[in-house]
């Protein structure tokens, strides 16, 4: 006696304004003025900054690396 259908007894139609009532209250209106669409990205110029600005992190990294070992080594004489 496998019964199909949503439990409750309630109907796909009986549900159908409560679900609607429910997705106003969920999104309100858009307040203020709506905003342009951004403009394209040139996705080869993203890139290469991103991979510019690693570069930079890395060197950036190495240098801090080895000030820091001269440090301790001149602090264990």
């Amino acid at each position: 006696m496998a019964s199909r259908g949503r439990r409750g007894g309630a109907s796909a139609r009986e549900d159908e304004p409560r679900r609607d009532k429910q997705a106003e209250q969920q999104a309100p209106a858009p307040r203020g003025p709506v905003l342009p669409s951004p403009p394209p990205v040139d996705y080869r110029v993203f890139m290469q900054g991103l991979v510019q600005a690693m570069q930079t992190q890395a060197h950036t990294q190495a240098a801090l690396q080895a000030q820091l070992e001269a440090q301790e080594r001149a602090d264990v004489w």
